[in-house]
C-alpha cells in the first residue's frame, strides 16, 4: 500500500441536470474503469481505480473486503462496484460454480458528486482535479432524446413455462422451498449504446436506485427497483423487499385496477409475506430492534408495480456494514425461501451462472455507511454479448403463463428503450 493519500476537492454551485452530467462524465472515454451510482439524494461518478479489492470463486466470507477497506490508507475515501449474485452461494458454503469474480470494488482517482446543493469535484492529482473541473463546468448542449429504438420482442421463444412448470413439481413434492425465484435471459441481437440507453430509460422509469458501469470486465445500465441494505454511520439498517407484481399500462384507470387486483391477490400477498418474513430473520441475524416499519405498501417501478414493505434493525455490537449486507446479500426477493435450498435448483433450471443478475451494485464509504442496489431491470455487456433479464417468484400457487407474463412485464422496463449504436459521422 501508498503512503497516505488525500484527495483534492472543488465545490462547484448545482449546475446541469445530474443525470446529464453522469452521462457526459461516463461518455467522455476518459475514464476506464468508471461507475455512475444514483443513491437516495445523490448521484456520483467514479472514474480510473487507485485501489481495487476483489474477490474470486473461492471466497466464503466478506472478511477480507472489510479488512482490506479498513487498512486503505486513503481519506475519506468511498468505494464503488458490484457482487455477483453467486457469491450469496459461496458465503452459504456452496460452490458457486463460476470462474469469475464475485466481487470487485474500486475506490476511484476521480470522483464527482452532484446533489441538490451543488457538485463536489474530487481527485487524487491536482491535473486530474483540475481536467474534472473543466470537464464539469464546461457542461453539455442539452440532447435530444435519440428518435430510434431497438425493437426488441419480449416473450420468451424457449422453455421457461416448462421450468417454472418443473419447479413447480419440486415445490409440491417435499422440497423445503416455499419460494423460487427463476430468470430467464434475453439475448439484445444488434449493438447498443450503453449510456444512451441508461440515459433514455432512467428519464421513462421510476427506480429505487440505478447505476450505468464499466467494471472488471462488465458493462452494465439498470434502474433497480429496490436496495439490498441501506447502512448508515449510525449502525441503522434496512432492507425493501419488494414481491408481488402487476403491471402499470399507462392508463390510471388500469393500473387502479391492476392495483388492486395485486392487493387482493392470495398467491401474491402469500409470496410477499414469506419475503418479508425472510427478511426479518436475515437482518436479526445481525440486528437488535428489528422490525417492520411499513407492510405491504403498492411502489410503482417503471412498468409494473410491486408489493413493498420495509424492515429495520440497529447493529448489534461488533456488527458492522459489511455483516449486515452478507447477512442480507442476496436479496430474498430475488433467490428464494430458503435461499440454501434455492441456489441448486436455480442453476439446474437456469442453465448457468446469473453472474451481476440479482446480485447488487454498490456504495461503501470510510464512515461505515453502505448502499447497495439490487441488480434487476438492467442490460449486461459482457465478453462481446448482451442480453436483458427477468425473472418471476414461483410459489405452489403459481402458474406458468402467468410467471412468464409477469417477466415481459418487467422486461418491457429496459426493452423499450435500447438506443442502437450508431457509428458517429468523421
Amino acid at each position: 500500500m501508498t503512503a497516505s493519500r488525500r484527495y483534492r476537492e472543488v465545490h462547484l454551485p448545482p449546475a446541469e441536470d445530474p443525470l446529464a452530467l453522469m452521462v457526459r462524465l461516463a461518455r467522455s472515454g476518459l475514464f476506464d474503469p468508471y461507475v455512475v451510482y444514483e443513491g437516495l439524494d445523490e448521484w456520483s461518478f467514479a472514474g480510473g481505480a487507485l485501489v481495487s479489492v476483489r474477490l474470486d470463486a473461492g471466497a466464503r466470507s466478506l472478511s477480507v473486503v472489510e479488512q482490506r477497506l479498513a487498512d486503505l490508507t486513503v481519506e475519506g475515501w468511498r468505494a464503488y462496484g458490484w457482487a455477483a449474485f453467486e457469491l450469496g452461494a459461496a458465503l452459504a458454503g456452496c460452490d458457486p460454480d463460476t470462474g469469475t469474480d464475485l466481487l470487485h470494488l474500486m475506490v476511484p482517482c476521480d470522483e464527482v458528486r452532484a446533489g441538490r446543493h451543488g457538485v463536489l469535484v474530487r481527485s487524487v492529482r491536482a491535473e486530474g482535479l483540475d481536467r474534472l473541473v473543466s470537464l464539469v463546468t464546461a457542461g453539455g448542449e442539452s440532447a435530444s432524446e435519440p428518435a430510434e429504438r431497438i425493437g426488441l420482442a419480449v416473450a420468451d421463444m424457449g422453455n421457461y413455462r416448462a421450468a417454472v412448470a418443473t419447479a413447480l413439481v419440486d415445490l409440491h413434492n417435499g422440497s423445503p422451498l416455499q419460494k423460487l425465484i427463476l430468470s430467464r435471459r434475453l439475448p439484445v441481437p444488434v449493438p447498443v449504446d450503453l449510456p444512451a440507453t441508461y440515459a433514455a430509460g432512467r428519464r421513462a422509469n421510476t427506480p429505487a436506485r440505478s447505476f450505468l458501469l464499466s467494471l472488471g470486465g462488465i458493462r452494465a445500465a439498470g434502474f433497480s427497483p429496490e436496495t439490498v441494505a441501506e447502512v448508515t454511520g449510525d449502525g441503522r439498517v434496512t432492507t425493501r423487499p419488494l414481491a408481488g407484481t402487476r403491471a402499470r399500462t399507462g392508463s390510471v384507470a388500469d393500473n387502479a385496477r391492476l392495483r388492486a387486483d395485486l392487493l387482493s391477490d392470495p398467491k401474491e400477498i402469500h409470496e410477499h409475506a414469506i419475503s418479508v418474513k425472510l427478511a426479518v430473520e436475515d437482518l436479526a441475524a445481525v440486528c437488535d430492534d428489528t422490525c417492520v416499519s411499513e407492510y405491504m405498501t403498492v411502489q410503482d417501478r417503471g412498468t409494473v408495480q410491486h408489493l413493498a414493505s420495509t424492515v429495520m434493525g440497529r447493529l448489534r455490537e461488533g456488527c458492522g456494514p459489511w455483516q449486515a449486507f452478507a447477512a442480507l446479500f442476496p436479496a430474498v426477493t430475488a433467490t428464494g425461501v430458503p435461499k440454501a435450498a434455492a441456489y441448486p435448483l436455480i442453476r439446474a433450471l437456469e442453465g448457468g451462472p446469473r453472474g451481476l443478475y440479482a446480485g447488487a451494485v454498490l456504495v461503501c464509504d470510510a464512515d461505515g455507511t453502505l448502499d447497495a442496489a439490487l441488480v434487476l431491470r438492467s442490460i449486461f455487456q459482457r465478453d462481446g454479448s448482451c442480453w436483458l433479464q427477468a425473472g418471476a417468484g414461483v410459489v405452489q400457487q403459481s402458474r406458468p403463463e402467468r410467471e412468464h407474463e409477469e417477466t415481459c412485464e418487467k422486461l418491457r422496463s429496459i426493452a423499450d428503450h435500447l438506443v442502437p449504436d450508431t457509428p458517429q459521422a468523421p
